[in-house]
Order: C-alpha cells, then structure tokens, then sequence
C-alpha cells in the first residue's frame, strides 16, 4: 500500500515536501542559534516554507545568544557558550 501512495504522490509533490520539511529545520536551527528556541524558527519555517529561512537570517540575534558569542556556524576557538559569558563577550552589545 505504502508504494503505491507515493507513486500517486508524484515526483515533484514528494520534492516540495522534502523542501518544506528542510526549510521548517533549517529555520528552526537558525532560531535556537540566535537565541529566540526552536519553536519559533519551526513555526515559521512550516508556515512560510523557505521564506521562513531568509526571515530568520535577518532576523537580529539576541545579545546573549550563540550567534552573537560563537558566530554564525559556531566557528572559532572552541569554547562553549558558557565560557564565553564567563569570558565577558557578548556584553558590550548589550
């Protein structure tokens, strides 16, 4: 049965599907990273598509956040985001 619902799916419904899915992942790892949580980067991912990724790459990062102690992909020295704060970065953008 399983077969044959995706052979009526379609190739292409089943490509868009898999888009939706990675951009509602996509967005919601941007979230977390700038410092808002999963949830809201998963909402908008699933409600706008990839609309929902370009909202979260301009979307300003919290001051506290991993994107603003660590960098955009978490590249860098190494050092946790606890070690950070420790250090006292991110506390001038405050």
């Amino acid at each position: 049965m399983t077969p044959l619902v995706f052979a009526l799916l379609g190739v292409k419904a089943l490509y868009l599907f898999v888009v939706w899915l990675a951009s509602a992942i996509a967005a919601s790892w941007l979230s977390n990273r700038k410092g808002y949580g999963e949830r809201p980067g998963l909402a908008t991912g699933l409600l706008l598509s990839a609309v929902g990724i370009l909202v979260w790459l301009v979307w300003p990062a919290r001051p506290d956040s991993r994107w603003k102690l660590q960098g955009p992909f978490g590249r860098g020295s190494g050092e946790t985001v606890a070690e950070a704060r420790a250090r006292g970065v991110g506390e001038d953008s405050l």
